[in-house]
């Protein structure tokens, strides 16, 4: 079946490059929307956005999309419910899906559809409804999504608003807390809806303009109609329209806001000022083209599938927040404003995106990521402490620590121009001093570690805070602030107070330093009343990227620490049920989520890179592939993918904020860095054969290269590296 669906797929993918450009012909926006046989999939759509834009236009196959079909899309759907605005990408939980339209000959609200009549590429979706006989295509700017809609001959042409679909009601809460549906004339509607969920009341405010003026308006409230009444107030609205179409298609654009309708209405006629459908979704694919061109690799065309659509899905999030005037909604629900030529964003799944999708924005986006660090300064400032989750502006707290503070500190480390270093530095000091959320910093430094009757998740919280800390002792080094940098140091070893000699692993301990019992390294915890997060103490062994040198010597050495990986590559032992996100296993290593991410190339610190690359090689190929199914895990924003987009270069940032790159092994004949100066970075692999993948010997700049760490400077003076593979 995985094949038969591969192939479905790359047929479809050729057959949409209507609008395609050089580089977006290789990306497939249906990976990882759908699993086969049970497993995660990626939970990404195949809708229409352009990067990094407010307006996530898809299809939704679910009535009240939840967990499971997060993004609002599942492959293995068959019904389709509406098209709505917004939406999450790759991630474990569902919020947005907001402003819902569907197109209707008579009045129904949903339709079956077929993947054969399906297709998608970037900015740009299409599908026939048929049960309906209608067309839909979708495509989008920035802040406004566009729809085309093409009816049969002779049939009725009715449209549907529905401002009370949602992600699921009751899941964090949700619930409509109130929203509007004005008629403003023949051919222009306006409204908003304020609800709460993941993200606790948000405010979406709309402008849609029509090609064809409405024939007649009926407006309801749940079962209630309100007749031709020109604007309505409930929290169940929705509103039916009907128009004449004499050439059977009608367009709508749609402009958002998270401010205001006036803002919504300028948003859309600033990017959405003509009515030709085709020429934005050739724009969109245009804008895309551009963004996927900062990294150019030649090779195996469906591993460049892989790639570029990999690359694709982190230019999905984070999200534009702010409006074309500059003005954005404040965590304190007043009308902020960002400085003149910077925009304000939103959508930062810090706890998984850390790791390796900011470090690839500092590589390949410097200055956008200027704009990503500034968001989250602006929302210190309104908050009091850096963003968790972040998202529409507000933040859910979701998962643990604090990991906008390595993605502030690899910034200002790796001198991105536009970041203030001291307002910088106040804002990820604070938000280590500050008590917040999983965050009991009186409690970290009375005991040393997180007791966990007095913090869940103790150990993963340890480890994590520990990373953090050390990321703040950088910061405060360079910027001569000795004793802070005594302090974070200090706090940086902490790690070591939850190691256990007589196990070898990271344990909890209660407050008065006695470890937990009973205690089975292979037990799953999952986001609280366990000392683990989203995993067990096999995979949380590895996470301290700030003192590789000292864990291996508190772990007892080289040999002990190599035999140990070789253990958790092989280990296939399990007890009890296995968290939800764990998927994609080697032995105990779950591909499927961030915590293992980074393991196999730590076999580099006990001079054994052969085993990296073979893993590294191993995972690229097993657990990545082009079908709905393509990866092992949710995306989360991302993250899977930015592991693929680094591995595949064959270097990864072990320690997200170090400044460094371990080696393993490229995927690609030739791979080349466009950087943001006009220098040029560029990677080549040298083969024995085609699959070869074991590094023979590597140079840089023509050079013998004995490292097995590639820094960040070397990369940004352009250059070659290459690799000679056996």
């Amino acid at each position: 079946m995985l094949k038969k669906q591969i192939a479905l797929i790359a047929v479809s993918v050729s057959v949409i490059a209507a609008y395609g450009g050089t580089l977006t012909q290789y990306v497939n926006p249906f990976t990882g929307t759908g699993a086969i046989e049970g497993g995660l999939s990626g939970n990404n759509y195949p809708g229409a956005t352009v990067p990094f834009g407010m307006v996530q236009l898809s299809p939704d196959t679910h009535p009240a999309p939840d967990w499971f079909n997060a993004s609002g899309y599942d492959y293995n759907d068959s019904s389709i419910y509406g098209f709505t605005h917004t939406r999450l990408s790759g991630t474990g939980a569902c919020d947005l899906i907001d402003i819902s339209l569907f197109p209707t000959t008579c009045d129904a609200t949903s339709s079956s559809f077929s993947h054969d009549n399906e297709t998608a590429s970037p900015g740009y979706y299409r599908v026939l409804l048929d049960d309906e006989g209608v067309t839909a295509e979708l495509t989008a700017t920035p802040r406004t999504g566009i729809h085309r809609y093409t009816y049969p001959e002779g049939s009725e042409a009715h449209i549907l608003l529905d401002l009370e679909r949602s992600a699921q009601k009751g899941s964090w809460d949700r619930k409509i807390i109130n929203s509007q549906l004005r008629v403003e004339n023949p051919t222009t509607l306006s409204g908003y809806r304020v609800i709460t969920g993941w993200a606790k009341l948000r405010k979406v405010y709309f402008v849609a303009e029509f090609s064809e003026p409405f024939e007649s308006v009926e407006l309801f409230d749940g079962g209630s109609s309100r007749g031709n009444a020109t604007v309505a107030n409930g929290r169940e609205l929705r509103g039916k329209f009907a128009f004449a179409a004499p050439d059977r298609k009608v367009t709508v654009k749609v402009g958002l806001s998270g401010v205001s309708v006036d803002n919504a209405r300028e948003n859309l006629h600033a990017e959405a000022p003509h009515w030709d459908f085709d020429r934005y979704a050739a724009e969109a694919d245009a804008a895309w083209d551009r963004e996927l061109a900062g990294i150019e690799v030649t090779g195996d065309p469906e591993k460049m599938q892989t790639f570029y659509t990999a690359l694709y899905h982190t230019m999905i999030q984070p999200n534009t927040f702010s409006d074309v005037n500059g003005e954005y909604m404040t965590p304190q629900y007043s009308v902020g404003r960002v400085p003149e030529g910077e925009t304000q964003y939103t959508t930062f799944s810090l706890w998984d995106t850390y790791r390796a999708a900011h470090p690839l924005y500092s590589l390949i986006m410097p200055s956008r990521n200027a704009d990503f660090v500034n968001s989250m300064l602006r929302h210190y400032d309104d908050y009091g402490y850096l963003p968790i989750w972040h998202l529409w502006g507000q933040d859910n707290y979701c998962m643990i620590g604090n990991h906008a503070i390595p993605v502030v500190v690899d910034a200002v480390m790796k001198g991105t121009p536009g970041i203030d270093a001291e307002r910088a530095y106040e804002a990820v000091k604070g938000s280590s001093e500050q008590t917040h959320p999983n965050s009991p910093f009186e409690v970290w430094e009375k005991y040393g570690y997180m007791p966990e009757p007095l913090q869940t998740q103790s150990v993963s919280i340890t480890l994590e805070m520990a990373f953090n800390d050390w990321c703040v002792a950088q910061l405060a080094r360079k910027l001569g602030k000795d004793e802070d940098y005594k302090k974070f140091s200090r706090r940086a070893g902490f790690y070591a107070n939850l190691y256990d000699p007589q196990t070898g692993f990271f344990r909890g301990k209660d407050e008065n330093g006695n470890w937990l019992e009973p205690f089975d390294p292979l037990k799953y915890g999952a986001n609280g009343g366990y000392p683990y997060t989203e995993g067990n103490a096999w995979q949380y062994f590895w996470y301290v990227p700030q003192d590789v040198d000292g864990f291996i010597a508190l772990a007892g050495g080289q040999d002990a620490f190599e035999k140990k990986l070789d253990t958790f590559f092989t280990l296939t032992e399990s007890s009890g049920e296995k968290n939800d996100n764990i998927s994609g296993m080697i032995g105990q290593y779950a591909h499927g989520n961030e915590p293992s991410h980074h393991v196999a190339y730590l076999y580099n610190d006990v001079n054994a890179p052969e085993k990296c690359q073979k893993l590294v090689h191993r995972i690229m190929n097993e657990l990545y592939n082009n079908s709905s199914s393509g990866y092992a895990g949710n995306d989360d924003c991302g993250e899977m993918s930015a592991w693929y987009v680094f591995s595949a270069l064959g270097f990864y940032p072990v320690n997200p904020a170090g400044g460094e790159y371990y080696l393993g092994t490229p995927a690609f004949d030739s791979c080349t860095i466009n950087l943001a100066d006009g220098k040029k970075f560029t990677v080549n692999a040298r083969r024995k054969k085609p699959d070869s993948y074991r590094v023979k010997s590597v140079r840089l700049n023509g050079k013998p290269y004995k490292s097995l760490r590639l820094s960040h400077d070397d990369i940004m003076a352009g250059g070659t590296l290459d690799f000679i593979l056996d």
